[in-house]
C-alpha cells in the first residue's frame, strides 16, 4: 500500500480504481463487485456517498421485521437492522410470547440531555458564583434566537449550572446545561447552544469590573455534549402470573421463573455475565436504533455507563417473583430521535418510520426499550431451558452451509441430520465431504456401468 496526497479530492470512480489497484490482484473484479452493490437511481446513490466522506459503495444490512409487538394495547411490527442470525427471530419470540400474557408496558421517566462547556480560570471562584445568575442570563439572550424553534415545541434550554471542578484538576471549571429537544436527538442544537454559551463568557469575563487580568482571560478547553443522559430515561416491563408463564423442555412455570431470577441476580452481581448478557439487550436496542436512523453508538455508550452508575457495572433488566407474580423489567437511557439527521433522508429509514406509524420521539424510545426487553427476554429463556446454542447454531446453520456452498438438496437433508445432532463448522464440513464423496463414486460408478454396457 502506497501513501497517497488528497485522495479526498479524486472522482468515486478514481477513488475506487486507486484502492483496487492497490489492493487487489484483480483490480477490474473489484472495481466490477463494489459497483454492483451502488444503486440504481443515481440521485439516491449520490445521497448515500453524501452521508459519509470518500465512499466508495454501499454496505448491505439485513433490514427484518418483528411482528405482534403489542406495546401499552397498540400493536406494533418493529423493523431491526441486525446481520446477526437469531436475534430477530428470539425478539419475535419474544412478542409473540408476550402477546397473549398483556404485551409489553412502557413509559418514559425523564427526557433531559446534558452539554458542558470546559474551561479553565484562573481566580477567585466566589467572584464567578456570585456573578453567575448574570452571565447565564446573557448566555439564554445570546442563544434565543437559536433556540426559538425549539422553544416553539416546547423544547430548549432548561438551566445552566457552574460546577467547580478543581478538586480534580486546577482552574477547572464547567457549565453544565440540561437541554429538552423534543423528537429531535438535539446533538447539533446542543453544541450550537454550548459553543455560544462559551463565546459569551469570554465577552463577559473580557469587561468585568473587578477581575484580574487571568480572570478577564478564561481558557475554554471544549464545548460539547455528553452522551450520557440518564435523564432521558425510559421503563418497559412484561408481567403475568406465574402459572400462566407455561412449561419449557419439561420444566413447569414455577423451576422456570425461579432459574429466570436467579439468571438475572447473576447478571446484577457478576461483571462478566452483565456484560454478555446486557450485550444482547443492545443486540434489540441497536437494531432498532439502526433501523431508524439514530446514533447507535451513542445509545451502547450511554447505557453501558448507566449499568456502572453506582460503581459496578450490572444488568440493565430485573426481575422479581413476588406472591404469584413474575415481573421482568428494564430501565435505560435512550436520547432517540424521530426528526432531523437521517430519519428524513434515507429512504429505508424513513420506511421504518411509516411501519411504525410515525412516533414521536418518547413513543420510539417506549418501543426500544420492550425491543430490548424482548431480546433479554429470549435469550435468558435459552439459557436456563435449553441453552443458548439450540436457537443460535440452528440458525448459523444456514450460514456455514453458505460457506460451503451447499446445494438446496444438501441443506434440507443438513437441517434434518442436525435436528439430532450438535453443530459446528467442523461437523457440516465433514457431513458435506461424506455426502458428497459419496455422491463422486456413484457417479463413477454409473459412469462406469454405462461404459460397460
Amino acid at each position: 500500500m502506497q501513501a497517497i496526497s488528497g485522495y479526498s479530492k479524486l472522482s468515486k470512480e478514481e477513488k475506487l480504481e486507486w484502492l483496487a489497484r492497490q489492493v487487489s490482484h484483480e483490480p477490474e473484479a473489484f472495481i466490477a463487485e463494489m459497483k454492483s452493490y451502488w444503486h440504481n437511481d443515481h440521485s439516491v446513490q449520490k445521497l448515500f456517498d453524501e452521508f459519509s466522506e470518500n465512499t466508495l459503495t454501499n454496505f448491505y444490512m439485513p433490514f427484518g421485521i418483528v411482528p405482534n409487538v403489542l406495546l401499552n394495547g397498540e400493536l406494533y411490527a418493529v423493523p431491526m437492522v441486525i446481520e446477526e442470525s437469531s436475534v430477530v427471530a428470539a425478539a419475535a419470540q419474544s412478542a409473540k410470547f408476550w402477546l397473549t400474557r398483556g404485551g409489553f408496558k412502557a413509559q418514559v421517566l425523564g427526557t433531559k440531555k446534558i452539554g458542558q462547556v470546559h474551561f479553565l480560570w484562573e481566580g477567585d471562584f466566589l467572584k464567578l458564583d456570585v456573578l453567575f445568575e448574570d452571565l447565564k442570563e446573557k448566555m439564554l439572550d445570546n442563544t434565543a434566537l437559536i433556540t426559538k424553534n425549539m422553544r416553539q415545541r416546547g423544547g430548549g434550554i432548561l438551566d445552566i449550572e457552574l460546577v467547580n471542578m478543581t478538586h480534580i484538576e486546577p482552574h477547572y471549571y464547567q457549565f453544565k446545561a440540561t437541554f429538552e429537544t423534543c423528537d429531535s436527538m438535539g446533538a447539533n442544537f446542543i453544541n450550537t447552544c454550548l459553543e455560544e454559551f462559551a463565546r459569551t463568557f469570554k465577552q463577559w469575563a473580557a469587561v468585568q469590573e473587578g477581575f484580574t487580568e487571568k480572570e478577564r482571560n478564561p481558557l475554554i478547553i471544549m464545548s460539547i455534549l455528553s452522551n450520557y443522559t440518564p435523564e432521558c430515561l425510559v421503563k418497559a416491563w412484561v408481567e403475568c402470573p406465574v402459572a400462566e408463564l407455561g412449561s419449557f423442555e419439561g420444566m413447569d412455570a414455577e423451576m422456570f421463573a425461579f432459574k429466570f431470577q436467579k439468571a438475572i441476580t447473576i447478571a446484577k452481581n457478576d461483571v462478566y455475565r452483565a456484560t454478555t448478557h446486557n450485550k444482547g439487550i443492545f443486540n434489540g436496542i441497536d437494531a432498532v436504533a439502526l433501523a431508524t436512523g439514530n446514533d447507535f453508538r451513542a445509545v451502547e455508550a450511554c447505557g453501558h455507563v448507566y449499568a456502572a452508575r453506582d460503581g459496578k457495572y450490572r444488568s440493565l433488566t430485573d426481575c422479581t417473583v413476588e406472591n404469584g407474580i413474575f415481573r421482568f423489567w428494564i430501565t435505560v437511557p435512550l436520547a432517540l430521535g424521530t426528526v432531523g439527521g437521517l430519519t428524513s433522508l434515507h429512504p429505508i429509514v424513513r420506511r421504518s418510520f411509516e411501519i411504525l406509524g410515525y412516533p414521536n420521539a418518547q413513543k420510539l424510545m417506549q418501543i426500544t426499550a420492550a425491543i430490548g426487553l424482548a431480546q433479554n427476554f429470549a435469550a435468558v429463556k435459552s439459557l436456563v431451558t435449553t441453552g443458548i446454542q439450540k436457537g443460535h447454531m440452528k440458525m448459523h446453520l444456514l450460514n456455514i452451509l453458505r460457506h460451503f456452498g451447499a446445494t438446496e438438496e444438501e441443506t434440507k437433508a443438513a437441517i434434518e441430520h442436525f435436528k439430532h445432532h450438535v453443530v459446528s463448522f467442523s461437523a457440516v464440513r465433514d457431513l458435506l465431504d461424506k455426502w458428497r464423496e459419496a455422491a463422486e463414486i456413484k457417479r463413477n460408478h454409473d459412469t462406469d456401468s454405462t461404459a460397460t454396457v
